[in-house]
């Protein structure tokens, strides 16, 4: 009796997930794809060139003092040798930590800009699942759903959804 009881309860739980529609967004492609989100794009990408011309200059400037030492070397005495090498390498570090610090601040740039727009994008993500009757709704790159019977992509009406109610500038 407990066996037909526990088979009926299983038939049952199974038949019920069976309608489950499971929602699917890719955050990243809403970012790059609204208004505001092209607008951090931009913003990134400008402050990213920007810094990378502060350090091509500084490359130029190491490349240059290589090529003054290979020219001056033999000349050199040992101890002036010694310290030109010492003036290329302590370049090279500086220009090492110069991009390390350079990636930091642009990564933090990118977190600090695109955090409004995630915390705008959660309750849309919310309304756009109830519209479609979604049970749950899974971020594309976190949680990729490899197969579930009943899914469906709601990027699309996430990034109308954004735009309508945030208009970019």
């Amino acid at each position: 009796m407990k066996l037909i009881v526990a088979l009926l309860l299983v038939t049952y739980s199974l038949s019920s997930f069976s309608s489950v529609l499971i929602g699917l967004v890719d955050i990243q492609k809403v970012i790059t794809t609204i208004k505001e989100g092209k607008n951090v794009q931009g913003s990134l990408e400008k402050a990213f060139n920007d810094k990378k011309s502060i350090l091509k200059k500084d490359e130029e400037k190491i490349k240059k003092s290589q090529e003054d030492y290979k020219k001056q070397s033999m000349v050199l005495a040992e101890a002036a040798r010694a310290t030109k090498e010492r003036e290329i390498q302590d370049m090279m570090m500086k220009l090492q930590n110069k991009t390390m610090e350079y990636q930091r601040e642009i990564q933090k740039m990118e977190q600090d800009m695109k955090k409004p727009i995630l915390d705008k994008l959660r309750p849309i993500i919310d309304d756009v699942s109830k519209a479609n009757a979604v049970a749950m709704t899974f971020e594309l790159s976190a949680a990729p759903i490899v197969y579930a019977e009943s899914k469906k992509d709601l990027t699309d009406d996430v990034i109308q959804a954004y735009d309508k109610k945030h208009p970019g500038k």
